[in-house]
């Protein structure tokens, strides 16, 4: 599984992870991996994202932050000298056993979903 934690949908960063995740999702599918998008966003925000941009993952809403908090991916951030809660980008490789293989904090977007597939099919 390639559980990869976003802030917002339908913002350009994340749009371009969603969009380069969809581009690989066979590649990905060939390792015996499923990918899966999470923020807090609400279902139908969800919805709307993936039939706006085509995206063909799976994407979850943890609309309570409960799944973000386990991850302990929902930090304090700050931007423009003000700080506030919200997702830092990480993404988590989880082998066929269930166990954690890699995780990857503060994400840059651009080549990420080919550094995990590359991480994924070395599993």
């Amino acid at each position: 599984v390639v559980l990869y934690f976003y802030p917002k949908d339908d913002t350009p960063g994340c749009t371009l992870e969603a969009q380069d995740f969809t581009a690989r999702a066979a590649d990905f599918a060939t390792t015996g991996a499923k990918v899966i998008g999470i923020s807090r966003d609400s279902i139908k925000s969800h919805d709307r994202f993936c039939k706006k941009h085509g995206l063909g993952i799976t994407l979850v809403s943890d609309e309570a932050g409960h799944t973000c908090e386990d991850y302990g991916v929902w930090l304090e951030k700050s931007m423009y000298g003000k700080t506030y809660m919200g997702i830092e980008r990480t993404t988590v490789l989880i082998d066929g056993t269930g166990k954690v293989a890699r995780v990857w904090n503060k994400v840059s977007v651009k080549g990420h979903a080919d550094e995990v597939l590359a991480a994924a099919r070395a599993l």
